[in-house]
C-alpha cells in the first residue's frame, strides 16, 4: 500500500526487478480456490484475525508459482506466517527455499515495521515496551524460573501501560501448535494493539538440554 516508497527503497538496495501485479490481476475472476494451512492458522493470530492466514497462504502460493524463484525471503517479525509458508511450501512440495530474515530494531528496541507510521510519538516510545517484555520472558526461560508468574506480570504491565493486548505467549520454535516444555527452542509472542496500531514481536530462546 505504500508503492512508491518501497520502490524508493528497493532502488537504494540494488534492486533490479519489482513485480507488482494488481488485485485485478491476481484474482482475474475473485477468490475460487484458496490454501488452508488448519493447525497453524487458527492459533495465536489466526485466532484473533479468522482466514488471515487462509490469504496469505494463498496469495503467497500464487506469487510463488508465478515468479517461480530458487528463493524467498520473509522476515521473522511476523513469525507465525513465515512457519505457516514453510509449512505450506513443504507439504506442497513446491522446489524453493524459504529463508527468515532477521528483524530490524530502532535502537529502542522496537521492531521496524510500517505499521509503526500510526503510533504517534509518545506511542512510539511506549511501544518499546514490548521488546523488553519478550526479553525479560527470555531471562526467565533460559535460568528455568517460574514461567507462569513472570508471563503474567508482563501480561499486567503491557496492559497497564495501554496496550490492548491480544497475547503473549510461549511455543515449540519449531512447531507453534505444542508448547515450550520440551522444546530445544522456544518462541517468545506478542500482539498488541497500541493506538492505530497493531503490533506483532517475537524472540526466539535456546533452551538448555
Amino acid at each position: 500500500r505504500t508503492l512508491d516508497v518501497d520502490c524508493h527503497a528497493l532502488a537504494e538496495s540494488a534492486c533490479s526487478v519489482v513485480f507488482a501485479p494488481t488485485v485485478r490481476e491476481m484474482y482475474p475472476k475473485g477468490v475460487n480456490t484458496e490454501i488452508d494451512v488448519p493447525g497453524l492458522s487458527t492459533i495465536l493470530c489466526g485466532h484473533h484475525r479468522p482466514g488471515h492466514f487462509k490469504g496469505v497462504a494463498t496469495v503467497v502460493n500464487k506469487l510463488l508459482n508465478i515468479v517461480q524463484p530458487d528463493v524467498a525471503v520473509f522476515g521473522n517479525k511476523d513469525y507465525q506466517q513465515l512457519q505457516v509458508i514453510r509449512t505450506m511450501v513443504s507439504d506442497l512440495l513446491m522446489p524453493v527455499e524459504i529463508v527468515g530474515a532477521d528483524t530490524t530494531r530502532e535502537p529502542s528496541g522496537l521492531a521496524m515495521s510500517s505499521r509503526n507510521a500510526y503510533l504517534t510519538d509518545t506511542e512510539r516510545d511506549t511501544a518499546s515496551m514490548l521488546f523488553a517484555s519478550l526479553q525479560r520472558v527470555g531471562t526467565t526461560l533460559t535460568k528455568g524460573e517460574r514461567l507462569a508468574d513472570q508471563l503474567k506480570q508482563e501480561r499486567e504491565t503491557l496492559k497497564a501501560a495501554g496496550f490492548d493486548l491480544d497475547y503473549l505467549e510461549v511455543r515449540d520454535a519449531t512447531d507453534l501448535t505444542r508448547g515450550a516444555d520440551e522444546a530445544k527452542q522456544a518462541v517468545i509472542l506478542v500482539a498488541a494493539r497500541l493506538g492505530k496500531a497493531r503490533l506483532i514481536d517475537n524472540l526466539v530462546v535456546d533452551l538448555n538440554p
